[in-house]
């Protein structure tokens, strides 16, 4: 005999089944009479009265259960509002509603989990909700293409929760924005359509190593921007249409894509020469390269392959298959270690480069480059190996760009170099052992370069080098303060160019002072009593200390952990690191106002360093813990992020960690450079030359004061007299201004 209990259950189970599934069918129901009444002309079949019988409508697909799964009004000539309740049908597999004339808002699709397909494309639709295609976790396939009368809107990352998504088509959808660097999540995308719109920015970084196969991005309004090599880690390309935007840099080698047939690069800025792989596709039929920048030989593809090359271009020579000149093809190898720059393909032009090339100069006879002169182009990229193959070179100017890698060991092998200028980059590695007739200039700037050492070098320039060339500032780009009214961005932006100079000769002094406490052991004298470091300042001392500030900081933080107490405390020795996160310290009171240490405070914010550490890890957060008095705009805001991120590398718990004072240097003299004033009645106020660039200044200074040689982070000093007035004397502001 069965259980009355379990009886009841089951009985009470099915009845809330049903109920449920009478429930949903209803509001179908509901739904598709709203639906009918919306659309004109009603649809062959449909009823606006009576929707009794609507899974029969024509177009109109439901389950067993009669819940709506399908609805096709596909090219009817519909117009109409589509109701909100649209977002009812609980079901719904297939929504196919392009080619017709609805209008009005696109009613929200959000969290119809079973959705697979979204048509509707070639409509009047004037808005997108901005959660429409949240929560679609089923979705395959949305097109709606053709959608020209929608507001502007971006594409939602939403979309990632789609993860099943093969066909993604919007063009001519009123797009605008960057593209969602989102692709990721879509390990089965294989169509990507988004041409027509009005997308700016680069290609995602997560296009690599996607299944896309035909990607559509032509004919953006402004222009797509940016290289393209991430093309090259699509194996499953076969279509590209990229024409029609601004893109640079040049084309990436697409040989893995062996399904490629059609590429469409015309009308961008690409530079460059093309890969030899593209020429040997085994799929490829169309290409089409006008009106572009490219460079070197013509290519010369199959003859199957119809080719797109009849605009412009900076091609050497106009025959396909012709090499270039042997100095033309190393001069555009050199380009490409700079990434072919937009500038030298423009300038660099036919198949003579003793014919007037910008930046080149040959001897007497026209025939033979003797001089590359490429100093501040603002180049980045890496100096090429291949400046050896101009063997008569005497003359290689690359300074003031933003280079880095090594400088080639090649270039020593220059019999005829006599000049060779890299200063002002962010080169790397040792320093070839150059002739002593060469003059190698490196500094300022590359603070890394020759810490691995090399034959005959030590690490260090030639015995021709010149280690102290300065090179000019590029001229002011501040605002101009305007007669007597001075921006507080300006005010901002001159106090942290002087304080940059008058803390540099605050170490000096320091350094000083710490020599005359020093005993023959090496330790501060006094260390047990207390007359150690801190003695160097007094209770009227300021600097933002006022007895105990930076100096008790730089004791109790600037040098790690050492075996449960700091190295100060256990040797007695003070480091160069030491300076570098006191600068540090004194950068954090500059820009907040606040003392390194302040009781005064909760002690969450007490300790300086912790609290401004803190707020670096959100940059959001920056413009409120900076002084409120300083009143930056958007400029000066740029500029005070530089320096804190500065501020927070010189503070690093661990001294290693820390940069050296040569890159401090590197980071704020543009800075200085950025905010020297337009109103030279500024200058006799400051009683400073500000047509002097910061090393220009230190120099300078270094001459009336003694003598300072800095080898990167080996720094030493060589203080020949004390340092007892010039801008010193007056860095005592209470508040550090």
């Amino acid at each position: 005999m069965a259980d009355p209990l379990l009886s009841f259950s089951l009985l009470l189970l099915l009845s809330l089944l049903l109920s449920t599934t009478t429930t949903t069918t209803a509001d179908d129901a509901a739904t598709f009479l709203k639906l009918a009444s919306a659309l004109t002309p009603t649809p062959k079949g449909w009823s606006t009265t009576n929707s009794n019988d609507y899974c029969n409508w024509n177009g109109v697909k439901c389950d067993n259960s009669n819940n709506v799964i399908s609805i096709n009004l596909a090219t009817q000539s519909l117009s109409g509002i589509l109701p909100s309740e649209l977002s009812t049908l609980s079901q719904l597999q297939s929504l196919s509603l392009q080619e017709n004339k609805l209008s009005g808002a696109l009613p929200s699709l959000a969290n119809l989990a079973s959705l697979r397909e979204i048509y509707i494309g070639t409509n009047n639709f004037t808005s997108i909700p901005q959660d429409c295609f949240k929560g679609l976790t089923s979705l395959q396939t949305l097109s709606m293409n053709d959608n020209i009368n929608l507001e502007s809107w971006v594409i939602s990352t939403d979309l990632t929760e789609s993860s099943s998504l093969t066909t993604f088509e919007a063009s001519n959808a009123k797009i605008f924005g960057t593209i969602p660097d989102m692709f990721a999540s879509f390990p089965s995308l294989q169509n990507l359509r988004l041409s027509y719109n009005n997308l700016t920015g680069g290609l995602p970084p997560s296009f690599a190593n996607s299944e896309i196969q035909n990607l559509w991005l032509n004919n953006q309004e402004m222009g797509l921007s940016g290289n393209i090599e991430v093309l090259s880690s699509m194996v499953q390309l076969s279509q590209v249409w990229l024409q029609k935007n601004q893109f640079t840099g040049p084309v990436p080698d697409l040989s893995m894509s062996k399904n490629l047939f059609d590429l469409q690069l015309r009308d961008n800025q690409f530079t460059g020469i093309l890969p030899v792989s593209l020429h040997s596709l085994p799929g490829l039929l169309n290409i089409s390269l006008s009106n572009n920048k490219l460079q070197g030989p013509v290519p010369q593809f199959g003859k199957d392959v119809i080719v797109d090359n009849s605009g412009l271009n900076n091609f050497c020579v106009d025959t396909a298959g012709v090499a270039c000149d042997p100095q033309v093809t190393t001069l555009l190898e050199i380009a490409g270690g700079f990434g072919y720059p937009v500038t030298l393909s423009d300038s660099w032009k036919g198949n003579d480069a003793c014919s007037g090339w910008p930046f080149v100069l040959c001897d007497s006879s026209k025939k033979t480059v003797t001089t590359v002169s490429l100093g501040k182009q603002h180049f980045g990229g890496i100096i090429s190996p291949a400046f050896a193959n101009l063997t008569a070179l005497t003359t290689l100017k690359l300074n003031d760009n933003n280079l880095s890698g090594p400088i080639p060991d090649s270039l020593a092998k220059l019999s005829q170099l006599s000049l060779l200028d890299v200063s002002n980059n962010n080169l790397t590695g040792k320093i070839p052992s150059f002739a002593t007739s060469v003059k190698l200039t490196t500094t300022p700037g590359n603070p890394f370069l020759g810490s691995g050492g090399g034959p005959g070098s030590g690490g260090a320039p030639s015995p021709g080098s010149d280690s102290n060339t300065t090179a000019p500032g590029d001229g002011p780009n501040g605002k101009g303060i305007g007669g007597k009214k001075v921006s507080p961005g300006l005010i901002a932006g001159i106090v942290v160019g002087l304080v940059i100079v008058g803390v540099i000769g605050l170490f000096l002094l320091f350094k000083i002072n710490i020599k005359k406490k020093r005993g023959k052991s090496g330790r501060v004298k006094d260390q047990e009593n207390g007359d150690g470091i801190s003695a160097l300042v007094t209770n009227d001392s300021s600097c933002c200390t006022k007895g105990y500030g930076v100096l008790s900081e730089i004791q109790s933080q600037s040098s790690g952990n050492h075996s449960g107490r700091n190295i100060f405390e256990a040797t007695g020795r003070v480091t160069t690191k030491v300076d570098v996160y006191a600068f540090g310290v004194i950068l954090m009171e500059i820009m907040t106002g606040r003392k390194a240490l302040d009781d005064t405070v909760p002690d969450e914010r007490a300790h300086l360093v912790t609290w401004f550490r803190r707020v670096l890890v959100n940059k959001d957060s920056l413009p409120k813990a900076i002084d409120q008095t300083l009143n930056p705009d958007e400029e000066t805001l740029g500029s005070i992020f530089k320096v804190a991120e500065l501020a927070g590398h010189c503070t690093a718990r661990e001294p290693y960690q820390r940069p050296d004072m040569g890159h401090a240097v590197n980071i704020l003299g543009p800075l200085v450079e950025q905010w020297k004033p337009t109103n030279h009645e500024e200058e006799s106020t400051s009683g400073i030359d500000l047509h002097m660039s910061l090393p220009q200044f230190l120099q300078r200074w270094q001459a009336d004061e003694g003598t300072s040689t800095m080898f990167n982070d080996r720094s030493h000093s060589q203080i020949q007299s004390s340092i007892s007035g010039g801008f010193t004397d007056t860095f005592t502001s209470n508040d550090c201004r």
